[in-house]
């Protein structure tokens, strides 16, 4: 299954697979067996987060896997409480401590807190990280275009990935656009829409018939041809193997163009607008 996984190459070199596995609520010993389940299952792309508290759970799974460390990409993220620069460099420790890792793969910026705005001290804390060997990619997640072009003014550096919610519900058509234009990757979080009733759309299941797949398929194939990398969350085995299997069909134009139709101007999951919101 991993060999059939493609991989694409970030702006500042580092390979990264095209799909991986979310891990918000897959906490304690349960969360790490079903992160190594998926590690066996051919996942490579692993994300957490500060403060989802399971980058313990994270780091067990990798060591308890026979999977050679170099092979996985690991992503963490920044919380929004510790945007000083000084709590940053602590904060990108602690992670790492907690995960017992020597470095992560990728590190990213929870949530710009514009309210707030030290989103540009942390980043220099991150491309200061990246020179001391403690995180190979340095990106953001949920970052407006104004926000990145900020972080490019005062500091030089582009984020290597933007993970921001994106499902059919909410196709993040302008900002996919202007990453692209910007030489910068779009992940997607709750790209399955944390499995609402976006399943029982009919044109989406029209479109899973029609390629003998299931709805969750048929999405997370959507997001691949869109360019994006879906992390979608599953503590199932089966359903981790489910996730996986997209790269055995396509969709077509008017296909891709049928699923996006389902786009809702309100379509944010709990209206968490990166303009206004704050994170922890």
């Amino acid at each position: 299954m991993t060999d059939s996984i493609p991989k694409v190459r970030l702006n500042d070199g580092v390979t990264v697979p095209v799909i991986g596995l979310g891990t918000y609520s897959l906490n304690g010993n349960a969360g790490a067996v079903a992160i190594e389940n998926a590690i066996h299952m051919g996942y490579r792309l692993i994300d957490t987060a500060y403060n989802y508290e399971n980058e313990g759970a994270v780091g067990k799974a990798v060591r308890r896997t026979s999977i050679p460390r170099e092979e996985l990409r690991i992503t963490s993220k920044l919380p929004g409480r510790y945007h000083s620069y000084d709590q940053a460099v602590v904060a990108i420790q602690e992670s790492l401590y907690r995960a017992n890792l020597d470095y992560f793969d990728l590190y990213l910026i929870h949530w710009p807190n514009p309210k707030q705005d030290q989103y540009v001290e942390a980043w220099q804390a991150l491309i200061d990280a990246q020179k001391w060997g403690l995180i190979r990619s340095i990106g953001v997640s949920n970052f407006l275009p104004d926000h990145i072009e900020l972080l490019k003014k005062e500091t030089g550096v582009t984020p290597s990935i933007n993970q921001i919610e994106l499902h059919p519900y909410f196709n993040q058509e302008e900002q996919r656009k202007w990453h692209e234009a910007n030489d910068i990757q779009t992940e997607s979080w709750s790209p399955l829409v944390r499995a609402g009733d976006v399943f029982e759309q009919q044109s989406i299941q029209a479109v899973a018939s029609e390629h003998h797949k299931t709805a969750s398929q048929v999405i997370l194939r959507w997001h691949y041809q869109l360019g994006s990398i879906p992390i979608p969350r599953s503590a199932s085995p089966q359903r981790q193997l489910e996730n996986l299997s997209i790269f055995d069909f396509s969709l077509s134009d008017e296909e891709m163009d049928i699923i996006s139709a389902l786009h809702r101007p309100d379509g944010r999951n709990n209206d968490q607008d990166p303009a206004v919101y704050e994170e922890f």
